[in-house]
Parts: structure tokens; sequence; C-alpha cells
């Protein structure tokens, strides 16, 4: 355990000494916060000529062999810094802190792998960078050390987004544990909340380090601000869907859903714009939150039972005890089925329908997942099958019996032949 506290502290140590770094730029600013926004002045030159002999001053191209020399030596320790630091990480930090009974440990190890080893990168870049005798004109010095700020700014936030996923990552693992399905569907808005606000207040800081004042540029937005208002109507719109989705809870991460008899299917994220549903082709719609929270949603995965409502048909000529044997037989299948709720069951015979007569069925299955429920649906109508062939009745298909009177029926008892002939002598035909 004290290994593992002596490699952590370098590490928080590095982040903090790159963080005050950053922030000196900006707390200089804010003191001149009412005088007009200028870019800051590119950070001075490190005069490092009275460690070298006299020679090492020599210029070559207006740069002094001492500085190729310290640029080199801060790019190379940079890069031998950086493989260090992944090796240690990878080697040493990652095992040891997967040892651990705590989680803290491996999620801060995990974000601060790749990110520590740039940061050390960038930290010898910047030090090449001070050597290095930069033209102020055009301003090559404060590009550089502008782009190297920037750079930092997204190395921090980089870790800063590796913390996120972890913890997330973390809790999300914990969630599956819990009965309530509210947290795992929390979870995603969280992490992008989460990013999101890091992401603003980084944007908001790399102005500040490139020198200018943000509440100028906010005040001076004007006409600007207010179309950028304009734009943002429909996404706050969504986001209150969104919001009234979390709040009245019509449905889940997980649940199958209908939304206004158009989409079907298993709902998979609720962002803060859209909700993401996989359709039973193995599409994915995505439905805006403002469009789904006044839709009319069916939710099937709410449901404490399945239904079932079927017909089946026996032939006209079976007979009214036959019928009575052949309801009760069905119903005792229905009943004594492992698969089927017994709380409401209905076995009638019901229709003398056009070419049967019809025995409705109607129940639920206990199971709601479509292939338990269709199995119980097939089990039991192999079953009645077999039941009625026992009994030796028929299951009925369309049919349809026509009846002939008067001469038509005559001619047709008598015989198509003679009666061809007797329309041809007459000067007609049959068809």
């Amino acid at each position: 355990m004290r290994l593992r506290n002596e490699w952590m502290k370098p590490i928080a140590v590095l982040f903090m000494i790159a963080t005050v770094w950053l922030l000196l730029p900006a707390a200089a600013l804010a003191e001149e916060e009412t005088q007009p926004a200028q870019p800051t002045e590119p950070s001075a030159q490190f005069d490092m000529s009275g460690l070298f002999p006299r020679w090492f001053r020599t210029e070559i191209a207006g740069i002094a062999v001492w500085q190729f020399i310290a640029a080199f030596a801060f790019i190379l320790a940079g890069l031998v810094l950086k493989k260090i630091a992944d090796h240690v990480v990878e080697s040493k930090l990652k095992p040891l802190a997967a040892r651990t009974r705590f989680t803290l440990d491996e999620i801060v190890v995990n974000a601060a792998g790749k990110p520590l080893g740039y940061l050390l990168l960038l930290l010898g870049l910047g030090g090449a960078v001070g050597v290095l005798p930069l033209p102020a004109e055009p301003n090559v010095r404060g590009v550089a050390d502008g782009l190297l700020r920037i750079f930092i700014v997204a190395d921090v936030v980089w870790f800063l987004f590796g913390l996120i996923d972890g913890a997330v990552e973390r809790l999300s693992r914990l969630a599956e544990r819990t009965e309530s399905k509210l947290d795992e569907q929390m979870l995603p808005l969280v992490r992008k909340a989460a990013k999101l606000t890091i992401g603003l207040i980084s944007a908001v800081w790399v102005i500040q380090l490139l020198g200018y004042n943000v509440s100028t540029i906010i005040a001076g937005l004007g006409i600007g601000g207010l179309a950028v208002a304009l734009a943002l109507q429909d996404i706050l719109a969504n986001f209150f869907g969104s919001v009234a989705i979390f709040s009245d809870r019509p449905f889940l991460v997980g649940d199958w859903i209908k939304v206004d008899g158009d989409v079907e299917g298993i709902v998979e994220q609720v962002g803060f714009r859209s909700t993401r549903v996989r359709t039973w082709p193995a599409t994915l719609v995505s439905i805006p939150n403002k469009t789904l929270a006044s839709a009319t949603i069916d939710n099937w995965s709410r449901m404490p039972k399945r239904r079932i409502v079927q017909t089946v048909g026996v032939t006209y000529e079976t007979t009214a005890e036959q019928m009575e044997a052949a309801v009760a037989g069905i119903r005792e299948i229905v009943e004594n089925d492992p698969g089927v709720h017994k709380d409401f069951i209905v076995v009638r015979f019901t229709d003398f329908g056009d070419s049967s007569l019809n025995i409705q069925l109607y129940y639920f299955t206990s199971a709601l997942d479509y292939a338990t429920h269709t199995e119980t649906k097939e089990r039991i109508n192999l079953a009645i099958m077999r039941f009625l062939a026992g009994m030796g009745l028929s299951i009925a298909f369309p049919t349809h019996t026509v009846y002939f009177e008067g001469d038509i029926a005559e001619r047709l008892a008598a015989g198509v032949p003679g009666n061809r002939q007797q329309q041809q002598d007459a000067g007609g035909s049959l068809p």
C-alpha cells in the first residue's frame, strides 16, 4: 500500500504543476478585466547561456549552439520521460492498483496512464520552445506558446474524461446488482452531462489562456447571441423533453415500446436530445425527446402477463355432444399447461361461422418474452390438434356448398352431355 501511494504522489504533483502553470496567465488576466482584450505576451525565453562554454554561444542561422543542444535535450527528456511513465503505469501501477480492494486508485491510474506520458512530452516541448529564440514578428513564439497551452488543456481534459468513464463504468456494474433500472438509465446522462460541463469549462479556459476576455466576448455577441439563443430553442425543448421522460418514467432502457403506433422496438439509450429505439428489423430509430414526451407510448414490457386470443374451428358434421366434449377437453389442456397464467381462462363455443363451428380461446401466458410466449402457444396448439384427432373431429377449412334448384338442377341431374346436345340443337351452348 505504501508503494502505491509513493507512485501516486508524482502523478498528482505533475498534474498540479501543469494546472498552476496554465492558470497563472488566467489569474493575471482577471486583474485586467476592465481593459480591452489583447492577446497575452508570449512567454519569456530561457537564458541558459551561462551554463555552457563560450564557443557554445556561436550562432548558426541566428540560433546559438547551446540553444540547439538545450532544445534537443528538452525534447529528448520529454520522450524519455514519456516512455518511462508509460512503462511504470503499465507494468507497475496498473497491476498494483488491480490488487487492492479499492477501485478509486484503479480508476485514477487507468485514466492517467496515457495523459501522463503526453503531459511529460508536452512539458519537454515547452522547454524547447522556451529555449529557442523564436521571432516575435510574425509572432511565432506566441503561436507556439498558445498551441502548447491548448494541447496541455486537452491532455488534462483527456485525463478528466478518463476519470468520468472509469467512474461511470464502475457505477454501471454496481447498478446491475439493483432491481431498479432507473440508475442504469441515468448513468449515460450523467456521463454526458459531466463531459459537457468539462468541455464548456475547458473552452472558456482556453479562451482565457489565449489572452481574451470572455465577458467582453459574450457582451459583444449582441444580435448574434440572440440568434444563437433561437438556435438553441430546439435543443432546450429536447432537454426538457428528456426531463419529462425521467420524471414520468413511461419507459426504461431495455423496455419494449410502441410509439404512436409507428415505431416499435427495444429502448437502447435515452439522451439529452433523443431516445434510440432498436426496431424488430434491427434498424436504429432516433426519436427527439420533445416528440416522445407528447407521444402516445405503449409499453409492452409493463405487461404483468401476455395475452393470447385465437379461434379453433371444427366442421359442421360435429354434433352438439361432441362439441361439448371438445370444449371441455380444450379447456382442460389450457388449464393444465405450466406456461399459462391461471387467473383468467376462457374456452367457449361462440359462433356458427361461414365454414366452421368456432371455439374461442382467451388466456394469458406467464412469460412475457416472445420466444417463451410462442413456445407455450405452440405446445397448446399441438395438444388441441391431437385431442381433436382422437375424438374423430376435423379442424375446418374454408369451404362453400352451392345448391341449384329448378331447371338448372334438373339438367345437372339428367347429365351434362344430353343437355349440351339440346343446347346445340337450340343454337345455344353450355359453358
